[in-house]
């Protein structure tokens, strides 16, 4: 699946796990496991909790995600 094939979504990051988890609640209500994409990974940006990001998830496992973006305060 490729990334143009996700379906993005805003939330808010909630908690932080180990394995670099984060659990994200989404502004409809839903909580979301995700993981950095690989472009944050390479540009080393950081993502805490409090932090309003981008979701891109998978139609077929709505439960897992990638973050994306990360906005700005």
């Amino acid at each position: 699946m490729s990334k143009e094939d996700l379906l993005s979504i805003d939330g808010k990051v909630s908690d932080l796990s180990g394995g670099g988890i984060y659990h994200i609640v989404l502004d409809n209500g839903l909580p979301v496991k995700a993981k950095l994409c690989g472009k944050m990974k390479k540009f080393k940006i950081k993502v805490v909790v409090g932090d309003r990001v981008t979701v891109g998830m998978s139609p077929y496992d709505p439960t897992h995600g990638l973050i994306t973006h990360r906005f700005k305060n």
